[in-house]
């Protein structure tokens, strides 16, 4: 199917309250979900990347794709019959205060695209100019962002993780300042659209927009409307479907973190406006994946003090976050009891999850007690005696072979197939750790229910031997700033399929390298985009 025969079904600005004013300059907007607004064109759009597959998801031929249409319509020059775009009105609370009105400063929903099995899709593009929400900012995106959200959002689909996907990215063909880490070193970048796409971009900060302004037929028609779009089967709107839509979320949330640690994933911004109601990874910005093990790590300068959306903390954020939605919504249960019950939901879910989760890691059947936990406790410690490359610490710890006879070369020959993980040649102290630990992990397989076979493939299945790594998304953008693409078009490839081996491309597998330690973009992101 072509571009041209998409079908649009806007229900978000059917069935929503919008805003009456088309005057699309930074203001406060009342009582109104959204604003129209329309794209800015810029200069001289170009397509840069295309995902096939979400492509397909819409119902669009790949091969009857042309290359000039899509960077019309998804830079924002063009508009198709049947879109009507618009921009959120939200709030939300950011590291840790609330900071009333924010809104898409910087993304316009294109319209929803129905597909023939009947799924609905919204289209979003970030980058594409102006609106109401903008604040002080221009509306722009520059390439380093958008490349790294369009690479890690269908990276993180392949990988597992419930995430938005990315249809296209569009370079402008224009120069944006920016200044980077806001230090007063401003320069031009190019700039850049991302075609986002997912059945809404709702975020608990919709909620909270208006229940901090006292406006509840707003949030009442938003709640209502995200029931009977996103939630049918919690039942007809009511006091018992809202707090079981915050009972569902939570759920939701609880599967989302924990995969995000599963992989290693660090989201680095988790404010409330940026924590989607349908359980998805939002909003990629200053985001990145640990190299070296360290729960404390955060990619997000700005969060470099309190570090409070580090690795580890990531669980407890999230609850923080899903009680501020509890909260937006007790004008419309009207008694905290309920959603008391439904944040239960949370610690409910979360528990099971990371213990199946590290049970997958680690290649047991289950984690069945307390020593079992233990070990796992132990393993994130030892883990930091050294550093240690996360991903492929738990990827090589398939080959340690758990099943030999105990004897006097067990230790050397358990800790062998891990040595590439490390950073620096072991010590004594930390050799003798991870023999010690390995000696505890190996007996626990052995006495485990899993076949050797099948311990091994749930284990290669958990653990990805390819990630959209820091360095490797920095050297993408390097490359695309010169015209040159051929590595992001490799990275899409490779991570279409990031739990096999692709022998051929071991080199985009390896460690961190040394001159990415400390290199922008590699070890250290801002907001700024």
């Amino acid at each position: 199917m072509p571009l041209s025969a998409l079908v649009f079904d806007n229900r978000f600005v059917a069935e929503l309250p919008g805003d009456p004013s088309a005057d699309n300059r930074p203001r406060p907007v009342q009582r109104a979900c959204y604003s129209r607004v329309s794209p800015t064109p810029v200069a001289a759009p170009r397509l840069l990347a295309l995902s096939d597959e979400v492509a397909r998801m819409l119902d669009l031929d790949p091969a009857e794709l042309d290359a000039e249409e899509l960077a019309q319509v998804f830079s924002g020059n063009r508009l198709l019959p049947g879109m009507e775009p618009f921009a959120a009105c939200y709030g939300g609370h950011q590291f840790g205060h609330w900071a009333g009105q924010l809104g898409d400063g910087r993304a316009i929903v294109l319209g929803e695209v129905r597909t023939a099995a009947g799924a609905r899709h919204e289209l979003q593009l970030k980058g594409a100019g102006p609106t109401p929400y903008s604040r002080s900012a221009d509306g722009r995106a520059v390439l380093r962002s958008s490349l790294r959200e369009f690479l890690c959002s269908e990276a993180m689909h392949h990988l597992g993780v419930p995430t938005t996907r990315a249809l296209c990215l569009v370079g402008t063909g224009e120069q944006i300042v920016r200044d980077m880490f806001y230090d007063g070193r401003p320069r031009l970048e190019p700039g850049a659209v991302v075609c986002r796409v997912a059945p809404s971009f709702l975020r608990f900060g919709n909620y909270e927009i208006f229940a901090a302004r006292k406006d509840l037929d707003t949030l009442r028609t938003l709640a209502d409307h995200t029931l009977s779009r996103h939630f049918p089967e919690l039942g007809a709107p009511g006091r018992d479907s809202y707090a079981a839509l915050v009972a569902e979320v939570c759920r939701r949330t609880a599967r989302l973190v924990t995969e995000w640690l599963r992989v290693g994933f660090v989201h680095g911004v988790m404010n409330t406006d940026n924590m989607s109601i349908l359980g998805l990874t939002i909003d990629y910005g200053p985001y990145g994946f640990l190299d070296v093990y360290d729960p404390h790590w955060t990619p997000n300068t700005t969060d470099a003090e309190g570090r409070r959306y580090r690795y580890a903390q990531q669980p407890d954020v999230a609850f923080w976050n899903l009680v501020q939605l509890a909260n937006a919504l007790v004008p419309l249960v009207g008694a905290t009891e309920p959603l008391e019950e439904a944040l239960g939901e949370y610690a409910a879910a979360l528990g099971p999850a990371q213990d199946g989760m590290w049970a997958s890691k680690l290649g047991l059947a289950r984690l069945e007690s307390a020593e079992d936990r233990t070990l796992v406790a132990d393993l994130l410690e030892t883990l930091q005696r050294a550093e240690t490359d996360m991903t492929i610490f738990f990827r090589s710890l398939a080959e340690v072979p758990v099943q030999a006879p105990v004897d006097a070369a067990a230790g050397p020959a358990l800790l062998a197939p891990l040595l590439p993980a490390f950073y620096a040649e072991l010590g004594q102290a930390e050799r003798g750790a991870w023999t010690a630990w390995l000696d505890r992990y190996a007996a626990r397989v052995r006495a485990d229910s899993l076949e050797p076979a099948e311990r091994r493939r749930r284990m290669l299945a958990a653990n990805p031997r390819f990630l959209p790594r820091n360095y490797l998304a920095q050297l993408a953008i390097d490359q695309a700033e010169q015209g040159q693409l051929e590595l992001l078009q490799e990275l899409l490839q490779v991570l279409r399929r990031p739990y096999d081996e692709q022998p051929e491309h071991a080199a985009l597998a390896a460690r961190r390298p040394d001159w990415a330690r400390q290199r922008a973009g590699c070890s250290m992101l801002s907001c700024s985009s």
